[in-house]
């Protein structure tokens, strides 16, 4: 597998200001650029990089994670990676974010924690 490092974590909240006030005004985090998915949300920035995503959770996905709605990797080699997951059994979910050249897998754990693969520029 070619997973590189952690991308991101995404949080579900029926907070959202008060996230984004706590991420960037008690962590020091930057709220940053963030796609238009049609729903309120945002992205906080360390040293350049999105590492919390926040979702309105209203507008969350659902699933059976809680609060973490999923955790990114930061990966390499996408027909790879993608084959592999078919080997093991997975039918993994796809996206494409062409704002910012990623390309997308997910699957879930055996808890049912959402886990997305991101390749950048791929």
């Amino acid at each position: 597998m070619n997973v590189e490092l952690l991308d991101h974590v995404t949080l579900n909240t029926r907070h959202l200001d008060d996230c984004i006030r706590f991420y960037s005004e008690v962590l020091g985090m930057e709220n940053g650029p963030r796609p238009d998915f049609g729903f309120p949300g945002a992205w906080m920035y360390l040293e350049g990089r999105p590492v919390v995503h926040i979702m309105a959770l209203d507008n969350a996905r659902g699933g059976t994670s809680g609060p973490i709605d999923h955790i990114a990797f930061r990966c390499k080699g996408f027909d790879e990676v993608k084959e592999r997951l078919v080997k093991a059994g997975y039918e993994p979910g796809q996206n494409i974010v062409a704002d910012f050249k990623i390309k997308q897998l997910y699957i879930d754990d055996p808890d049912g924690v959402k886990i997305e693969l991101n390749f950048v520029g791929e």
